[in-house]
């Protein structure tokens, strides 16, 4: 199974990984052909791209974290949850909702724990009208992860999971048209938005029972590590250990999301930019710690070498996070070659790695899978 860029989809494809839409129902099924309507519905709702399975990709395995089905629940909760707290009134619903919340965070705790030694290769399929919810529950899952990976016990992590779940709740109270523009904010405007974190912080507790520590993680996922951040300017450990590690998760997964205002980072390019703001806007140390856990080039993704070969990851190495090994498909010319492997942990003369696609590859032969 490898991962192809919309703009990489051709008619004939196989699809490697069924495809939900925004009600959770099945848009499209595994194993099923790629058509023209169907990369432009997959185009239309923001999708990134999709799997697909093929001769060249059908021997690598892509593990998740956790499952795509307590993905899809818990992705459709805090949607209620959301949305019943921009209708600001109580309710039998609303408490549902939050109990409900609070058992699926438990299941992600559960899982992740589970396969703690798996290393998160995440690129995320994500649509733009949902966006803020799959946003929180990618969030609970990399500060999860982030949090093992520095010895947290099971209770933290599940306070951890669930502010980091919550933490942009806030964002229901803030006007949905500056929160949706595609241009530049005024001052004003981006004085407004800063305010969600307070927003969040005052209506979790004032409406839930949730712990101490979720609540201020929700309040200072802005903060920056040099105390220039939002809304009180903490700085280093001041800024609580929730609030720092949720920080990291919101702006990873928020970068390499396509938004109204610019296309998606690469997973690369994220992870380039938190180890570039180390001591800046991050924890130097937590920032160590992530890029164990999450994969500059996730497995599956298509990848460029510095003697122009081309080939798709199938593992990564916590030791060597930039380093993985790479089964080679096309030559440096683009002509196909009976698939090897580098591991780039130990080739050292292979120094760069692209982010690229490779499409044309998979047409009609379905066959050779077998």
């Amino acid at each position: 199974m490898r991962f192809v860029p919309v703009n990489g989809l051709m008619e004939g494809m196989y699809v490697g990984k069924s495809l939900f839409d925004r009600n959770n129902q099945l848009l499209l099924s595994k194993g099923s052909v790629v058509q023209k309507s169907y990369i432009d519905k997959i185009y239309k709702m923001g999708y990134q791209g999709i799997y697909v399975e093929d001769y060249i990709s059908s021997d690598i395995e892509v593990k998740d974290i956790i499952s795509d089905e307590l993905r899809r629940n818990t992705v459709n909760t805090i949607k209620n949850v959301f949305i019943e707290a921009e209708n600001d009134k109580k309710s039998s619903k609303k408490m549902n909702n939050i109990n409900e919340t609070k058992s699926l965070v438990t299941d992600i705790v559960d899982q992740i724990l589970e396969n703690q030694d798996t290393i998160v290769n995440l690129i995320d399929l994500k649509m733009f009208d949902d966006y803020t919810f799959y946003h929180c529950v990618n969030v609970a899952v990399l500060s999860i992860v982030l949090g093992t990976s520095i010895g947290l016990n099971k209770e933290k992590l599940y306070n951890l999971g669930l502010g980091a779940i919550l933490h942009d709740i806030g964002k229901m109270f803030v006007d949905s048209k500056i929160l949706n523009k595609n241009g530049k904010l005024t001052k004003e405007e981006y004085k407004h938005i800063q305010k969600h974190s307070e927003y969040g912080y005052n209506y979790l507790k004032e409406t839930f029972e949730i712990p101490l520590s979720s609540y201020i993680g929700v309040l200072q996922h802005h903060e920056k590590y040099d105390g220039t951040g939002y809304p009180s300017n903490r700085a280093k450990d001041d800024i609580s250990l929730f609030g720092r590690i949720i920080g990291i998760a919101d702006v990873y997964d928020a970068l390499t999301s396509t938004r109204p205002y610019r296309k998606a980072l690469l997973p690369s390019e994220a992870i380039e930019y938190i180890m570039a703001n180390g001591g800046i806007m991050f924890d130097v140390n937590l920032i160590q710690n992530f890029v164990k856990k999450v994969a500059p080039f996730p497995v599956g993704t298509c990848v460029e070498l510095s003697n122009r070969y081309k080939g798709i990851v199938v593992e990564n190495y916590e030791e060597a996070c930039c380093r993985p090994k790479i089964k080679i498909v096309l030559d440096d010319n683009n002509n196909e070659v009976d698939s090897f492997y580098y591991n780039l942990k130990d080739q050292k003369e292979l120094r760069n790695v692209t982010i690229t696609s490779i499409s044309d590859l998979s047409i009609g032969n379905l066959e050779k899978c077998n």
